[in-house]
């Protein structure tokens, strides 16, 4: 009599979808190792086409073109800079309230202003997570609860950046190098793609009604849409600080859409290589779509400036707070451990 039962030679294995043939690659023990791997060589891929492009700079020219930047100019950067910051600073505002933390809305904006720099110039993990998280966690706020601030603040950085990027493709088109070998004619509908974007999360912030999401065990807060609005704003207006710190260095001889355009475009090609704050590659983009409006030596001199004024001075800033910050809380704890060992003494 047959058995009612398959045999295991018949029994056809099953069908992984790319999703979960990914997470099983994840999973395996090499799986970490070939990721860094690829990872290492692909920075070391972008850093030898950096030092390739660099071989080509009259860099005496570039030096002239930095010495002869207008006073003026690097003032009105400079503040542009400092505003850019600020805004910034009111991102994990919104985590603030939607995660309940308790904290003022001054110690809150300390927090990300020495946060940001770091994130900035070493990275989002070993920057501003590693320093949010030590500052957050002297105020008693958790790792889970950092996770959410963090997230809100990440979604509240791209959503303006999205906004502004869709607007620029679809209203201008840059003049990119031949080199590149990008067409430009699907540039406005990407552009009308990445500005539906962020309206999309409105509307999904009014659908939720300022419920959090959830997933399995977690979950995640989400605004209700005037909130979701709001970060679309504040965002953009972040970004477009930016630019104009750019086009003001660049003695306003571009387009400010040409400045806005090497900051976006700088923005996602140092996500992209993984090289610390960028370096060479917000340089190089920045050089390569503001030099059909200005000589290179000048363009590369606006974006040296931009960096130091931008990235480079609020680090220093940023460090010297937070060692303040680390020698306060070590005098305030020994004080407080002195005072316990003189009462119990007593």
């Amino acid at each position: 009599m047959p058995s009612s039962t398959a045999s295991p030679a018949n029994t056809a294995p099953p069908h992984r979808t790319p999703w979960q043939r990914l997470q099983q690659l994840r999973r395996h023990p090499a799986g970490p190792w070939l990721a860094s791997g690829l990872g290492a060589v692909f920075a070391l891929f972008i850093v030898y086409l950096l030092v390739q492009n660099a071989r080509s700079i009259d860099w005496a020219a570039v030096w002239s073109a930095c010495l002869a930047l207008p006073v003026p100019a690097l003032v009105a950067g400079g503040v542009l800079a400092l505003a850019s910051h600020l805004v910034y600073s009111s991102f994990d505002l919104f985590g603030r309230k939607y995660t309940n933390t308790g904290l003022s809305v001054s110690r809150t904006v300390a927090i990300t202003l020495v946060a940001y720099p770091f994130a900035l110039n070493i990275g989002s993990i070993l920057g501003g997570a590693a320093v949010r998280l030590r500052l957050y966690g002297r105020q008693g706020i958790g790792a889970l609860q950092l996770g959410q601030i963090l997230g809100l603040s990440i979604i509240t950085n791209w959503l303006g950046y999205l906004l502004l990027a869709g607007a620029l493709l679809w209203a201008w088109t840059p003049q990119l190098p031949e080199a590149w070998g990008l067409s430009t004619s699907a540039l406005p509908w990407t552009g009308v793609v990445l500005f539906t974007l962020p309206l999309l999360y409105i509307a999904a912030c009014q659908r939720r009604g300022g419920r959090a999401l959830q997933w399995r065990d977690h979950h995640f807060p989400l605004p209700h849409a005037p909130g979701g609005a709001l970060q679309v704003l504040l965002s953009a207006v972040n970004w477009a600080l930016m630019g104009g710190a750019v086009w003001l260095l660049c003695g306003q001889e571009v387009p400010y859409a040409a400045a806005l355009a090497a900051v976006l475009l700088g923005a996602v090609a140092g996500l992209i290589s993984r090289i610390p704050a960028g370096l060479g590659v917000l340089e190089t983009v920045g050089v390569a779509v503001l030099s059909p409006y200005m000589p290179q030596p000048e363009a590369l001199a606006a974006i040296l400036a931009y960096r130091l004024l931008y990235f480079f001075l609020p680090l220093g800033l940023a460090i010297m707070a937070f060692g303040i910050s680390e020698i306060l809380n070590k005098n305030g704890s020994s004080g407080k451990q002195d005072e316990r060992q003189t009462l119990s003494n007593q």
